[in-house]
């Protein structure tokens, strides 16, 4: 394997196990500053060694054993917690992988839980909550999260390092939380999850239109949630919206890894199972509830996709009504664009692109990918060719995937023709 590839395929592997090998240096060390920067050493010592030595047949352990040495070190070095430490090393052998493959299958999938509802301390706005969460769950570059808060990367930066400064300044425990404290922290955990499965679903950058593993982690904590506050009818919305989305993710790509869009894809291979997990949750949502919250009305108008049995069946005048709902209680840009398609999808091309029209003086919208493509999008049933495929165009230019960006081009490309 070529040194390039061996990179490529090391950041890969990075991407999918870095939160599981943070979550546990932070229950190690209760310092999650440090635990991020002990992990990043071991991602340096595999990009050293992994080109002379070939990845390991098991490089998710590898990763875990090596950052933990570096840990220990760190420990010993410091004088921290000396009977804490000594309790590590006797519980556990840090120099056999197949013990750290147990840790991997077992208590670490709580550290996941616990780092999420320690990133989600009030102590941290809410801008820091995401900007930690991206770096910390999601395994973004802080240039790949600021061009998603359209920002200066430097500012992303400095908001991190502030985040994790306060967390160990405050000693903000690496646990979930009891009683009011875990209420509290609820809509921020939820907020927290969602993005985590939405990077999964739609990935910021790199060559994949899809991270599946993030999905799976993120569906994951879910369902552990649901177990934890079973009476809270958003936390079913929120695994109902996960489910019935995952139910799409074979279909999304096809055998090339191209993305493949909701309308032309092929539902047989639409996960039936997925589908009736998140059509009960979220019936338990609305049993619950007495009006649906952001979640279960976004599962909603999933499920309305879920239940067509074929893409011109879909009821789009509910899914319009439904943002509707959605905008009324969470009103956000983003819910307004989603609300054009709909209304274009059930009245006409020319009633969402005076939506989209009204949205691109929106700032926060400025580089927003989809808005340039919604546009184009509804150019195209409307006969207007030659604006879509600049429209297209500009899109391409915006994002930072590669599928998505070879997507938009050829879309540009068909509108010549």
């Amino acid at each position: 394997m070529r040194l390039t590839d061996t990179h490529r395929t090391t950041d890969a592997i990075w991407r999918m196990e870095s939160a599981k090998l943070i979550a546990s240096l932070t229950r190690m060390l209760r310092d999650v500053g440090t635990a991020e920067d002990i992990a990043h050493d071991a991602l340096v010592i595999a990009l050293e060694r992994w080109p002379e030595i070939g990845i390991p047949e098991n490089p998710g352990a590898w990763l875990m054993t090596t950052a933990k040495r570096r840990a220990v070190d760190f420990m010993r070095r410091t004088k921290l917690h000396d009977q804490k430490y000594g309790e590590i090393t006797r519980g556990m052998d840090l120099y056999r992988e197949e013990d750290v493959d147990h840790a991997l299958d077992g208590e670490i999938d709580d550290d996941l839980l616990r780092l999420i509802f320690m990133t989600c301390h009030p102590v941290l706005s809410q801008d820091a909550r995401v900007a930690l969460t991206l770096r910390l769950l999601c395994g973004l570059t802080t240039d790949e999260i600021a061009r998603s808060f359209l920002i200066a990367e430097s500012t992303i930066a400095q908001r991190i390092v502030r985040a994790k400064r306060t967390l160990r300044a405050k000693k903000v425990p690496f646990e979930v939380p009891t009683g009011e404290a875990l209420k509290d922290r609820l809509s921020a955990v939820f907020e927290v999850i969602y993005l985590m499965f939405n990077e999964g679903y739609s990935a910021t950058s790199g060559n994949d239109w899809l991270r599946p593993l993030l999905c799976q982690e993120a569906l994951r904590l879910g369902r552990i949630l649901t177990e934890i506050v079973p009476h809270e009818s958003e936390v079913h919305g929120l695994v109902s919206l996960m489910e019935i989305q995952a139910s799409r993710l074979r279909a999304r790509v096809n055998p090339k890894g191209k993305p493949v869009r909701l309308l032309e894809q092929n539902r047989a291979q639409w996960d039936q199972l997925l589908i009736r997990r998140g059509l009960a949750a979220l019936e338990r949502s609305q049993k619950l509830g007495s009006t649906l919250g952001p979640y279960a009305l976004q599962a909603a108008i999933s499920a309305c996709h879920a239940e067509a049995p074929t893409a011109a069946e879909t009821d789009w005048i509910r899914i319009a009504a439904l943002y509707e709902a959605l905008a009324g209680v969470a009103p956000s840009p983003i819910i307004e664009l989603n609300r054009a398609v709909a209304i274009s999808m059930a009245f006409g091309a020319s009633f969402g692109l005076q939506i989209v029209d009204e949205l691109s003086a929106e700032p926060s919208l400025k580089g927003y990918h989809l808005l340039p493509s919604v546009r184009g999008d509804l150019l195209v049933k409307l006969g207007r060719f030659d604006e879509a495929r600049t429209e297209f165009e500009r899109a391409a230019s915006m994002t930072r995937n590669y599928r998505e960006k070879e997507l938009l081009l050829n879309r540009a490309n068909e509108c010549n023709s």
